[in-house]
């Protein structure tokens, strides 16, 4: 009799969640190129997240019901500043440059991962895995192309977002082994909101309804990324995900194209893809050298 107690998911429905991921970060990315003209980049990540807190509320329980050190509390109000001035100056590149050269440029987060977990955190970074940095930062200059065009305040603004949400990744890398996904999650939309608040009073200007509206979108678009992208790690391995986001940077060009009347930029396409390439083949040694781990442990 053959046994069913245990059917491996394949790998297309990882596929198929993190394609739906792309779609939902992709209307993010439509949504604020749309409203940031109208409203300043720290109000308008200030407002995001601020609306954002109503998808928080089931997180509560949770938090309540967990104990937060003083030492821990520390680190959730360091990965909080990390994650508020990355967003704002996400939001300022985002009224700047492109959308397809934003979408290429936030692909080397995990690149700025590897290397900062390589110098800081004493973490081995093999020949391999070098190269495949090396690799990123090349495609990034492709994208970029300094000293064939200017590159604007936009360009700049998001080498430092990478850079910011690397470290609030990494912090919450530390995080998720003493706590729960729903209490981190709840922690960072509460601190980061606390942040950004002065910053966005500094620069207030009363927004329309329609500004508001889709700001409430951006934040429901990004909750549910966020949750289908939880869906296809847990339905398949990074390696097998991770390619898939290169999707991203096709429909963000196309929308670039189509409704903000941006050209289609060969430079991004292949910067970026190298920049994908690099990223896949990192998240692929990582899987390897965690099911050999593993395998040690055993």
């Amino acid at each position: 009799m053959t046994d069913h107690a245990i059917i491996p998911k394949p790998p297309l429905i990882g596929m198929f969640w993190m394609l739906v991921a792309g779609l939902n970060f992709v209307a993010v990315t439509a949504l604020v190129k749309a409203i940031v003209s109208d409203v300043p980049a720290a109000q308008a990540a200030f407002i995001r997240y601020a609306l954002g807190l109503l998808f928080i509320v089931p997180m509560i329980r949770a938090m309540r019901g967990t104990r937060v050190t003083a030492r821990a509390f520390r680190v959730f109000v360091s990965r909080g500043l990390f994650h508020a001035f990355a967003v704002i100056l996400w939001f300022f590149a985002m009224a700047r440059i492109p959308i397809a050269e934003v979408t290429a440029l936030n692909y080397l987060n995990p690149v700025y991962v590897t290397v900062v977990a390589a110098l800081f955190l004493g973490e081995g970074i093999a020949a391999r895995r070098l190269l495949a940095v090396a690799a990123a930062f090349i495609g990034a200059l492709v994208v970029l192309r300094p000293g064939l065009r200017e590159l604007e305040a936009g360009h700049i603004a998001m080498l430092g977002t990478a850079v910011l949400f690397a470290g609030s990744y990494l912090l919450a890398k530390r995080l998720s082994a003493e706590f729960s996904a729903a209490v981190i999650v709840g922690y960072l939309s509460m601190i980061v909101t606390v942040i950004l608040f002065p910053f966005a009073w500094a620069v207030w200007v009363t927004p329309s309804w329609h500004d508001l509206g889709g700001l409430f979108l951006v934040a429901l678009f990004a909750t549910a990324g966020h949750y289908t992208m939880t869906l296809a790690f847990a339905a398949a391995p990074l390696s097998v995900t991770q390619p898939v986001t290169f999707l991203q940077l096709v429909w963000a060009s196309l929308l670039g194209w189509l409704i903000f009347d941006e050209g289609l930029d060969p430079f991004v396409i292949f910067g970026g893809g190298l920049i994908v390439a690099a990223v896949s083949f990192i998240t692929w040694r990582e899987a390897v050298s965690a099911r050999k781990n593993r395998s040690t442990a055993l």
